[in-house]
């Protein structure tokens, strides 16, 4: 977090001077938003981004083109760390998980690897009731 200086009648915000080269942007992509976190190698979250952060509400959280803009921005901020390469963590069903490959390439950034880490049920639904024959 940056911090705040007072001076006289100023209030000034320290610059961030911590770099990270490469990191992880895992990307939680539901039917209702998409999730965007960014970290370093260690895991430590360095910036994140929602569907309902870039301005979205309702049903229209739930559409590729606020996955779009939510992984513009948290590529963005990033950036702001001087972050060139990710490695890409896609997890969920949603309308997020092409697109976030899309803006990867389009922005420009490296991808080093790209995972599924999407649950898969052990046993699955319960199946549905015999018919009877009369």
């Amino acid at each position: 977090m940056a911090k705040i200086r007072q001076t006289k009648n100023k209030v000034v915000k320290k610059k961030n001077t911590r770099v990270v080269q490469k990191g992880r942007l895992y990307v939680t992509a539901t039917f209702n938003t998409t999730l965007v976190s960014v970290t370093d190698e260690q895991g430590n979250v360095i910036c994140w981004s929602t569907a309902g952060e870039a301005g979205f509400s309702g049903s229209r959280k739930s559409t590729p083109y606020a996955a779009t803009i939510t992984v513009e921005n948290a590529i963005n901020k990033a950036r702001a760390f001087s972050m060139s390469s990710m490695d890409v963590f896609i997890k969920g069903p949603g309308p997020g998980r092409d697109v976030a490959l899309r803006v990867l390439k389009a922005q420009g950034m490296r991808v080093g690897m790209i995972a599924d880490m999407t649950p898969d049920p052990h046993n699955g639904t319960r199946p549905r009731k015999a018919k009877h024959n009369k």
